[in-house]
């Protein structure tokens, strides 16, 4: 190819707001404009035929020779069909200044009688641009990161102070139960010791059982709290939620009223789930009373049951992982919830209902019982469209469901074989009166306040058929005194006794063998469960 006629390329090359240079293989140049030779401050007769070096010095650089020698060994040809060698340098003019310029090189001809057009634009401007906005942009960049972690902190310092207020609320609502849970308690029994004073006992039973009532009421109380924070001790069984709802519908359909009737749609083929049998129970309960309750002119009640497959979609709403869940609705025809009630409706001691008529720890019970089952419970309702309440708990696919009790009397759970019991429990009180009422029904019950001294009784030689033990003791806790015990009695049985233990509430916590009561617990519970572990045949 020939190269093109540099007379009428000098022509367009000179109108260029940039410096062209056309080398040839020695790198001498053989043209110029006038762009450059202001540049290098060197008339271009002067220049023609010199090494570039020589009239340009500043642009002696390393990395620019390479580029030249790249172009000049590269294979095509044409300013249209090029190969386009270019870099960004740092140059200075001939009166010294630090200029940018973007320079490429475009190789034509062929190889044997090659020339480089050398283009070199100034852009101290645009590059002087480009680092002022990437100050701008760094500055904003810090600015915003600063903002940010001001508002985390003013965050941290909202969330402080809703804790608080949260806190203030709770131990509020607390304080007012509990006193007035303890001053039926502590007011019964200042009665029953002034009448057994007189020596006037004949109707002291009303005043014990108003503190009996009061007593479970505070029961009740503690485990709705503990519920809520979900360290409730539980005991976890696969249940049929149809089962489990027949079994207590004719007591729902006696809380209903004359004017509220209560209809139920269960699934035939529906899944087992695995959770606690009382607080299921227990939960159902407060749902469908809730319904009633919003529904002063009457209305229906819906407990609904189904097996529902939660896509990842699904999944979102729920809260849950995508999977196979039981779903479980109470629906009811009354009131509505507006919408900030219904934002609130699981806080604890949050209720519409007038004082004395409601802890508000009925939902706030549910929640923390559901998501304590790997389950979760979410509300829809509408101002005068009812509302609905649904519990999806996981599906069960470990075993057959455990029937549901039918609250048979606990008592005639006496022995006559002489069973031996280790009591453990560092609470005196309650130590004595475990320890008398297995000593009443006819076992041995051996005792110690402590993990340290159980531990010596149950590495000695002394025969052991149960261990009941707290788990809450100080120093080794019940769980690491029952596992110390297992290392040289391996078929020991355990039953826990637990008012509050973190670990407990986990369903993992319980193996073969082991199983838990909460406390406050009647004494006849006591009696049913230590038989039933020492004889399962007495279930």
């Amino acid at each position: 190819m020939p190269i093109p006629d540099l007379a009428l390329a000098n022509s367009v090359i000179e109108s260029l707001d940039s410096g062209i240079v056309i080398l040839d293989r020695e790198k001498r140049v053989r043209d110029w404009n006038r762009w450059f030779a202001a540049a290098s401050k060197v008339a271009a007769d002067d220049a023609t035929g010199r090494p570039l070096w020589d009239v340009f010095p500043q642009a002696n650089s390393p990395r620019l020779k390479s580029t030249i020698e790249a172009a000049f060994a590269s294979g095509v040809s044409s300013l249209l069909m090029h190969s386009l060698h270019r870099s960004i340098f740092p140059l200075k003019t001939a009166a010294g200044f630090d200029m940018v310029h973007d320079v490429s090189v475009r190789p034509l001809g062929p190889k044997d009688d090659r020339v480089c057009l050398l283009q070199i634009i100034d852009v101290t401007v645009a590059h002087h641009r480009e680092m002022v906005l990437r100050e701008r942009y760094t500055a904003r960049y810090d600015a915003l990161v600063e903002a940010t972690d001001r508002i985390k902190a003013m965050e941290e310092q909202l969330r402080q102070s809703q804790k608080m207020e949260a806190v203030g609320q709770l131990t509020g609502g607390i304080a007012h139960d509990f006193n007035n849970l303890l001053q039926g308690i502590i007011g019964s029994l200042d009665r029953v010791q002034r009448r057994i004073v007189e020596g006037r006992i004949s109707d002291v039973d009303r005043f014990l059982k108003g503190a009996l009532t009061s007593a479970n009421r505070a029961a009740a109380l503690t485990h709705r709290l503990l519920a809520f924070s979900r360290r409730q001790p539980v005991d976890p069984k696969p249940v049929n939620v149809n089962d489990l709802i027949g079994s207590v519908e004719e007591l729902l359909r006696r809380s209903m009223g004359e004017t509220v009737a209560l209809k139920t749609d269960l699934a035939s083929d529906l899944k087992i789930v695995r959770c606690d049998t009382n607080q299921l129970e227990n939960a159902l309960l407060n749902l469908v009373i809730n319904a009633r309750d919003a529904m002063p002119d009457g209305g229906e009640v819906m407990i609904t049951t189904a097996n529902k497959i939660l896509s990842e979609k699904d999944g979102l709403k729920y809260d849950l992982p995508l999977g196979r869940y039981v779903s479980i609705q109470v629906r009811d025809t009354g009131v509505g919830m507006p919408p900030d009630v219904k934002s609130r409706a699981f806080d604890p001691f949050f209720t519409t209902k007038p004082i004395g008529q409601g802890t508000g720890l009925g939902l706030s019970m549910i929640y923390g019982f559901v998501r304590q089952s790997d389950g979760s419970v979410r509300i829809d309702s509408e101002i005068d469209q009812g509302t609905t309440i649904e519990i999806c708990l996981p599906q069960y696919e470990g075993g057959a469901a455990v029937a549901p009790e039918d609250g048979s009397a606990t008592a005639g759970f006496a022995t006559d074989h002489g069973e031996i019991i280790l009591v453990v429990e560092d609470e005196a009180v309650v130590r004595l009166l475990v320890v008398e009422t297995l000593q009443d029904l006819g076992y041995r019950a051996l005792e110690a306040a402590e993990g340290q001294a159980a531990l010596r009784i149950l590495q000695s030689n002394q025969r052991i058929d149960l261990l009941v033990t707290d788990i809450g003791l100080p120093g080794l806790n019940g769980r690491q005194l029952a596992d110390a015990g297992r290392t040289t009695r391996p078929d020991l049985k355990v039953l826990f006794m637990t008012g509050y233990a973190e670990n407990a509430a986990s369903n993992n916590f319980l193996v073969s063998g082991m199983q838990i009561i909460a406390k406050p617990f009647v004494m006849d519970a006591l009696a049913k469960r230590v038989r039933q572990m020492l004889d399962p045949s007495a279930s």
